[in-house]
């Protein structure tokens, strides 16, 4: 590995350089072991702890097959559905990669006893199998977690329809969190010039799919002037949100838990700001029945800050504990937009109120390539920024896990895999100076 990452701080490398470089028998990953998937067996999700199930251990490098790359991974970052592996919910992800392995010869290299995890990464390419023309060794790199086969026309038209859609390095084996990663070369983007490997590694799966949910057709199509009501707005996936609002000329209206957060969102340019702690909303009354008073003063705060209108579109993620609240706010003909359900994926709502006001519930799930490439092209540019709030070396990815397991974290929180220091990889320093301020807000609350 230390060829590898020579050759990557060297300013004079070329692709013919990356090309000839030996390839390592295995590299550093985070894993979670087929044998452990027990081992949270009767706890509470609160009470299950990353930091138990995820190893940091050698593993050999996989076989490179057609349309593939390797690639030398700098950074990466945690999202939940590491956290989601980490505790083997909702179901254990060898699950997965069982299922994967059945599909081919090919694919049953990723039906392991041990799974490395991680969607995210920002690198450099090693190698690429056939029938890759678009990419070449010495490419800088960043990658998106779509994995699909498209041999179905199902998914050609929007390549999320398609039957063999899968989540890399949730649904697939040899994910990010490592220091090498296979992909599929239809993942790659070009790395953001003016940021550095964890700034650019940060955006990927949140980004992505914050632009699918709530800018492309595909999600809830938000058009200028548009009251956007973002929940977890200075979250990995909500502080893209948040930022795709304001750059899109909407309106959010950020909710948030903490004074802390509410700062953040205000200096993303957000006016329109919930502190749900300090107005301690409660949509359950207990574990079994939601306040539908409680959705009513949630609805009329939301109108004391838009000037008496209700909300076009809900970025939902949160899931069974805000869903009942979501529907109702949303004015008539509104749009539901629901990617997630972090706390809990049984939804209960009134169906008088979407019914009866012609309201749409619309499902979101990560994003195509082309909806990806351009929420990442948006981040190359300075429309969109990183929200990195604090970075970890490989070997804490456990503690990572466990901060974002336990809401403890900002923003996103990245991993350091072959990178040996923060701040390494920034080619365009000038695009950098005009951006600084945007890039460090998360990291200097």
């Amino acid at each position: 590995m230390n060829q590898i990452l020579d050759a990557i701080l060297a300013a004079d490398s070329t692709s013919e350089d990356f090309a000839a470089l030996p390839i390592p028998e295995s590299y550093r990953a985070v894993t979670v072991h087929k044998d452990e998937a027990e081992m949270f067996a009767g706890l509470s999700t609160r009470e299950k702890d990353p930091r138990k199930s995820l190893h940091v251990e050698e593993v050999p490098v996989p076989e490179l097959g057609p349309g593939e790359a390797l690639v030398a991974v700098m950074a990466s970052s945690v999202n939940y559905n590491s956290v989601w592996t980490s505790i083997f919910e909702p179901v254990s992800t060898f699950t997965f990669l069982e299922r994967y392995g059945r599909l081919s010869p090919l694919t049953a290299r990723h039906d392991l006893p041990y799974h490395v995890i991680g969607s995210d990464l920002a690198g450099v390419v090693l190698r690429t199998g056939p029938g890759v023309n678009a990419w070449r060794p010495g490419d800088e790199v960043v990658a998106h977690c779509l994995s699909v086969e498209l041999e179905s026309a199902d998914g050609h038209n929007d390549t999320m329809l398609d039957p063999q859609q899968r989540i890399w390095g949730f649904e697939t084996n040899f994910g990010g969190l490592a220091e090498i990663a296979l992909v599929k070369s239809n993942q790659l983007m070009p790395k953001p010039d003016h940021l550095s490997w964890e700034e650019a590694a940060a955006p990927g799966l949140v980004n992505s799919t914050a632009y699918r949910q709530l800018v492309s057709r595909n999600g809830a199509g938000m058009k200028q002037g548009d009251n956007v009501l973002i929940w977890g707005a200075s979250g990995g996936l909500g502080s893209y949100a948040t930022q795709f609002a304001l750059a899109g000329g909407a309106n959010p209206i950020c909710v948030v838990s903490s004074e802390q957060k509410a700062e953040i969102c205000r200096r993303m340019g957000a006016e329109a700001i919930i502190d749900r702690t300090a107005e301690d909303y409660r949509f359950w009354k207990d574990e079994h029945s939601q306040d539908p008073r409680e959705w009513k003063r949630f609805g009329k705060r939301i109108r004391e800050l838009t000037g008496g209108e209700d909300v076009d579109i809900v970025f939902e993620h949160p899931g069974r504990e805000t869903f009942g609240a979501s529907v109702y706010v949303t004015r008539k003909g509104g749009t539901i937009v629901t990617c997630a359900s972090t706390s809990g994926y049984d939804h209960q709502y009134d169906n008088r109120y979407l019914w009866m006001s012609l309201k749409r519930i619309v499902g979101s799930h990560f994003a195509n390539y082309r909806e990806a490439w351009e929420a990442n092209r948006l981040v190359a540019k300075g429309k969109i920024h990183p929200t990195l709030s604090k970075t970890y070396r490989l070997e804490e990815t456990g503690q990572a896990a466990y901060d974002v397991h336990r809401n403890l974290h900002q923003g996103k929180v990245g991993v350091l895999a072959l990178a040996p220091d923060e701040g390494m990889g920034v080619r365009d320093e000038e695009t950098r100076a005009r951006h600084i301020d945007a890039i460090n807000r998360f990291r200097n609350v």
